[in-house]
């Protein structure tokens, strides 16, 4: 792993050397001279600024080449020696300065004071387009970035395939450990040891790597240590299941290596996921993964393979991203989740179609993903799972007399990535329709308005709208019977049509055209003008989620 230690570049991190710096054509071509910190040219050039004002330490965060004509150095020796210390105390890689109309050459307090900093300082002899520079040296750093996270993912690559022909957490382990050159463990968050890979010093065991570093280090792990939390722990653990431990034995882990052990604790978080034996744990762990999926955690590039060591094997059809979102009065407490998944388990398995389901106690959903064979399919399996998802509530003896049902959302077919955006939106979408009509099920695609109105909720201009409105109208029915919202409701809800508003109302026509003249008279407004009309139906949309 230290192949790249003479190189330009930062094996460290992602970054060049101020030497790698200097070799670039742009500071080249100005004739760089080193007049200060030769000996620290294998520092890190995080990023490049230029500027030329004097108190510019204060804007700059460490590790960066700073580029200067000299304006904001001062004319006093005394500025200048505190331009060259405040820039060495923020931590900056170099001081590169072009010689021309403001300096013929560095003065002595500058070189002086760099020197007994250990700031390297460079001298251009020759003009050169600052921008030039700066784009070249940041295009090598993203390059090494790429480069980085390119090592990481093909480690992910291998472990992802190891375990999907049959290998287990020490194959992973055992390839993270040659990847990092050191050895590696995976421990149980109170720091009890799972599993160990690799070899210590001169080929020692690493149990005893793990008993001479680890255990004795329990509260503050030796320096240069990198620990990687595997997601995914259940409720007191702070969402961490277990913990990825790489300790400094043949060398320091490098950025690379955390990459790498971050990209592979997704991985292990499906692997335990798997060993867990009690079932609301289990549902969690599924819960969990369609979240990250959701919330794009997981790509859609990974989640085929995930979801296929969850036991979810779609076919070549499209999937149905599916939320139920439970109210406050429905959900589970202590062990009721483990026997709501289990009766909507069962009660899904006579749809005949691949299911994978998860709950998530913490918001009270229960997503879902299933596999259809064609998009035609859609309505029919829709109507299908909002019932097995209810009729699973009523199973577990979660209704309660008086108390909403739960919301389910069926959102858009389509493939990976859609199934990701379609979770998201079923699930923002299922809480946006709890202060809706009751249905078996809603489609998202239809509720873009309440939604959008849901996320304003605590806007005060839409709370101003609403009462606007149709203000005067709920002053009056708070005063006066019979109220007259449910009227308006109707007829909107019947697009204007007065004949069925007033079958709908059980209501004779001419009592319902006093109403309406009423309603008009109050709100000063013409119901048959289509403006007021939307206006009329945004706000009472609006009204069900103002508080």
């Amino acid at each position: 792993m230290n192949s790249g230690e003479n190189s330009g570049y930062d094996t460290r991190g992602a970054g060049i050397t101020v030497r790698r710096a200097l070799e670039l054509p742009g500071l080249r071509s100005g004739l760089p001279e080193v007049v200060a910190g030769a000996d620290r040219l294998q520092r890190t050039v995080r990023w490049v600024h230029a500027g030329e004002v004097p108190n510019i330490a204060s804007l700059l965060k460490g590790g960066e080449l700073l580029l200067t004509t000299g304006y904001g150095l001062g004319h006093r020796p005394a500025d200048q020696r505190a331009f060259v210390r405040t820039l060495a105390e923020r931590g900056i890689a170099a001081l590169v300065v072009e010689l021309g109309p403001r300096f013929a050459r560095l003065p002595a307090a500058l070189v002086d004071t760099a020197r007994t900093a250990g700031l390297p300082l460079v001298q251009l002899h020759r003009e050169v387009p600052f921008v030039t520079v700066t784009e070249e040296i940041h295009t090598e750093i993203v390059n090494g970035h790429y480069a980085l996270l390119q090592r990481a993912e093909e480690v992910h690559r291998r472990c992802t395939e190891a375990l999907l022909g049959g290998g287990g957490v020490p194959q992973v382990l055992e390839i993270l450990a040659g990847f990092t050159g050191n050895p590696v463990f995976l421990e149980t968050t109170d720091g009890q040891l799972l599993y160990a890979a690799g070899e210590g010093p001169e080929g020692a065991d690493p149990l005893q790597v793990w008993e001479g570093l680890r255990e004795r280090h329990r509260d503050d792990p030796p320096a240069g240590s990198a620990l990687v939390d595997v997601p995914g722990g259940g409720p007191g653990s702070g969402g961490v299941r277990a913990r990825l431990v790489l300790l400094p034995v043949r060398s320091e882990p490098a950025p690379v290596h955390r990459m790498a052990a971050e990209r592979i604790a997704g991985v292990l978080a499906v692997v335990l996921m798997q060993a867990r034996q009690e079932e609301e744990l289990a549902a969690r762990g599924r819960g969990d993964f369609l979240t990250d999926l959701a919330e794009g955690r997981v790509t859609a590039e990974d989640a085929p393979a995930q979801a296929r060591v969850l036991g979810f094997g779609p076919g070549a059809g499209p999937l149905l991203p599916v939320v139920m979102r439970l109210g406050d009065a429905l959900s589970p407490q202590g062990g009721g989740w483990a026997v709501l998944a289990r009766a909507v388990a069962e009660e899904l398995a006579s749809l005949g179609v691949p299911v994978l389901l998860g709950v998530r106690p913490v918001e009270g959903r229960v997503p879902l993903l299933l596999g259809l064979r064609s998009e035609a399919e859609r309505p029919a399996i829709a109507d299908r799972v909002a019932a097995a998802l209810r009729a699973g509530v009523e199973r577990a003896g979660m209704l309660r007399p008086g108390a909403r049902p739960p919301v389910v959302v069926i959102g858009p077919a389509g493939g990976w990535t859609a199934a990701s955006a379609g979770l998201r939106h079923a699930a923002e979408t299922a809480t946006a329709a709890q202060g809706l009509p009751d249905r078996p099920w809603y489609d998202a695609r239809r509720l873009d308005i309440d939604l959008l109105l849901w996320r304003l909720r605590d806007h005060p201009d839409l709370a101003a709208f609403v009462d606007r409105a149709i203000g005067p109208l709920l002053d009056h029915d708070r005063r006066s019977r019979p109220p007259l919202l449910p009227t308006l409701e109707t007829y909107l809800a019947h697009a204007g049509r007065k004949a069925e508003t007033a079958r709908g109302l059980h209501l004779n026509r001419q009592t319902l055209y006093n109403r309406l003249a009423r309603i008009g008279e109050l709100l000063g407004a013409d119901l048959d003008d289509p403006q007021t009309v939307l206006t009329l139906s945004l706000a009472l949309r609006a009204r069900r989620h103002v508080s």
